[in-house]
């Protein structure tokens, strides 16, 4: 099982050096890869109401994905690189596919692309998408983006996009970049049947936010029967499990892992935050303790 560790959005400093100590101190530990969280706008609690804005508001530090991920491409050589989750139906889809791959080609392949529909509708209005439609529009994006990163020329043509015989240059390492779907929230972990069916259909991979035990085991069993209606081995699908490390001691943290790896995951992302940590230094040495407790081999 690869462990990667998941970047601390809202608990880093922004500040370039932070952000490169901590990318350093993963790659050098023997983390698998970095998972980092999507947001463009931060909602002011005073004027919306969401569960989520104890974590994201307009006074969080939140580093733009992409962007830090061009960034990263250049100080870390062996990392990987994914996005846990990028909110794709509230951003352009072919200026996502081109951000993807300039990052696939100037990390040298190392990128995974997780997407999502996301939950902020403050959001959606002020970046100009429906946050309505978001769900269906999404699987077209996905087919549109795999198509620019695997054709020298696109001639697409559907209920969202129109594409007249134009294409991507340079092309992605990866061809197609691997395209993962986030499953579920802190507040709703248990997926309704059509994110499952859109998992089942479309994904290389999915990020669910359950927990491994007998409700997590009927989720992925369920989304497997829907990949054998779909004519999709369910063995194609890669499973990432988060693993919260908070007010918890090691054997639990081996338990859980071990709890993960019954299921199926061949990835497990570290989850350090909403612990306290509020520094990179503070992160790094929690990335330590882990290292130091488990040895990252499950």
């Amino acid at each position: 099982m690869e462990v990667g560790v998941i970047f601390p959005q809202t608990e880093i400093e922004p500040d370039p050096s932070a952000i490169k100590d901590f990318a350093q101190a993963a790659e050098e530990m023997g983390y698998s890869y970095i998972f980092i969280a999507d947001h463009v706008l931060g909602a002011d609690p005073a004027h919306h109401d969401f569960p989520a804005l104890r974590t994201y508001n307009h006074k969080s530090v939140v580093h733009e994905t992409l962007t830090l991920m061009g960034y990263l491409s250049a100080i870390t050589k062996r990392v990987g690189l994914a996005t846990g989750i990028l909110i794709l139906p509230q951003r352009q889809t072919v200026l996502v596919a081109k951000q993807a791959a300039e990052i696939d080609v100037l990390s040298g392949g190392r990128l995974r692309l997780g997407i999502g529909v996301g939950w902020n509708t403050v959001e959606y209005e002020a970046l100009g998408e429906d946050f309505h439609n978001r769900g269906a529009r999404s699987a077209e994006q996905i087919e549109v983006m795999r198509a620019l990163w695997t054709q020298d020329v696109v001639d697409f043509h559907g209920k969202w996009h129109d594409i007249s015989h134009a294409g991507l240059n340079p092309l992605p390492v990866q061809r197609p970049i691997p395209v993962w779907l986030g499953a579920g929230s802190s507040q709703s972990p248990t997926p309704p049947d059509s994110v499952l069916k859109r998992v089942a259909r479309l994904a290389d991979g999915w990020c669910p936010n359950f927990n491994p035990d007998e409700t997590g085991r009927t989720i992925v069993e369920k989304t497997h029967g829907f990949m054998r209606e779909m004519g999709r081995d369910p063995s194609a699908l890669g499973l990432d499990g988060r693993l919260r490390t908070g007010g918890r001691q090691p054997e639990d943290w081996m338990d859980e892992a071990k709890a993960w790896q019954e299921l199926g995951a061949g990835y497990l992302s570290i989850e350090n935050r909403q612990a306290g940590l509020k520094t990179a230094s503070d992160h790094i040495e929690a990335m330590r303790k882990f290292k130091d407790a488990t040895g990252l081999k499950f």
